[in-house]
């Protein structure tokens, strides 16, 4: 999102069809059986302001009040009046909530750490990249970060002499049996809508796949083994885009949404998914859970108002045309000033490009159990035993 503002080869025929079932079945058993009585230490998390626990807030300014009243009553380095999905990641497993890895007050990284920056691409960052307002932290640099935190931690915890020290780190031997959670592309697909045609980025999306592929190849060959990856959202029903700039009748859903932009986010979330089942081949001894964030988010958007929302394309600081969120304005010769809502709970957007608390907490109660994953597996059980060097 947006920061400034606002397991095998695929075999063709029916006997190759039935031996690939039944190997899938076999291999799925073991990793579930594995999964019983499952113990995962620690959780380290890539990805944009879907997930950003406060990095951009440490390294370029705090985030603004009214982020974060719902929940923390206060700014907590998250676009969103409350938690995140990560959030609630981190709870269902019992660990604290992640602290970002750029925040130098008072971290503690004992069950993990978080690297998502609101900004990001998966795309290495560059002068184009940065000069249409994102960050230059892609996914490259949040990869680069971990390396050094993982060596470091080593470092330190082999070294200290406090139990203080080595109780605020992650033990050495817990790399490879902790959750790795990706969750980014969004602004990968937003920044070609600004910049491009619509078939330039449908032409563009195998190289960005592929660079999100060489990301968990890199994470797999520094240990990691459990990856929890979350596909993209309806990005064509962000009011950012659906709201503003409302589509044509012939490109537009029953929901208002922009039909070209989310068919061009299930392409990307096809050819993720694809890749993901080509990676389970390649890398041994792991586990690739696929999260189908675009399910859970579109069923939400489409039951707006049965599951207690006010509309599905509504967002709470206001729909004040050619207004900006929590700023004063002048529409229409008028000066207006987009406050926020009476009730968050009420709203699935925050801001326009961010969903609230309400919608993230309902999004991450329809994917954690597994139902909306690949394989089926709940984030309680998304683990996977494994002999391999930390």
């Amino acid at each position: 999102m947006l920061w400034l503002r606002l397991f095998g080869r695929r075999l063709e025929g029916p006997w190759w069809g039935v031996k690939t079932a039944a190997i899938g079945v076999v291999l799925f058993a073991s990793l579930l059986g594995s999964s019983w009585g499952c113990h995962i230490p620690a959780i380290y998390n890539f990805g944009d302001s879907n997930s950003d626990t406060g990095s951009v807030s440490a390294t370029f300014g705090r985030v603004p009040s009214p982020y974060g009243r719902t929940f923390f009553g206060k700014p907590s380095g998250r676009y969103s009046d409350g938690r995140l999905i990560i959030d609630f990641i981190a709870e269902k497993l019992g660990f604290p909530f992640l602290g970002a890895y750029l925040d130098s007050i008072g971290p503690n990284f004992r069950h993990g750490t978080n690297f998502a920056a609101s900004g990001s691409t998966i795309q290495p960052a560059d002068a184009k990249l940065f000069g249409a307002g994102f960050n230059p932290l892609s996914l490259d640099i949040q990869l680069s970060q971990f390396e050094q935190f993982k060596e470091r931690t080593k470092d330190l915890y082999n070294q200290a002499e406090s139990s203080w020290v080595k109780s605020s780190l992650p033990k050495p031997e817990e790399f490879s049996k902790s959750i790795y959670t990706l969750d980014i592309g969004q602004n990968d697909l937003t920044f070609a809508l600004l910049t491009t045609t619509e078939e330039q980025l449908r032409v563009s999306i195998p190289n960005i796949i592929n660079q999100f592929a060489l990301a968990i190849e890199k994470l797999y060959q520094d240990g990691a083994r459990t990856f929890w990856i979350h596909n993209t959202g309806p990005i064509g029903c962000l009011p950012l885009f659906s709201v503003k700039n409302p589509p044509k009748p012939v490109n537009a859903d029953q929901n208002g949404c922009i039909k070209s932009y989310n068919l061009l986010a299930q392409e990307f979330n096809k050819q993720l998914k694809d890749k993901v089942f080509q990676l389970r081949s390649q890398l041994q001894h792991s586990l690739l859970i696929y999260a189908d964030i675009y399910t859970a988010k579109y069923t939400l958007i489409s039951e707006a108002k049965k599951q207690g929302f006010v509309g599905p394309l509504a967002y709470c600081c206001g729909h004040l045309d050619g207004a900006e969120c929590w700023k004063t304005s002048i529409v229409n010769g008028t000066e207006v000033f987009a406050d926020s809502c009476n009730d968050t709970s009420k709203y699935i957007s925050w801001d326009g490009a961010h969903y609230t608390e309400a919608a993230n907490k309902w999004v991450a109660n329809r994917i954690l159990d597994g139902s909306l994953s690949d394989p089926p597996i709940s984030l309680t059980k998304a683990c996977h035993k494994t002999d391999s060097p930390n």
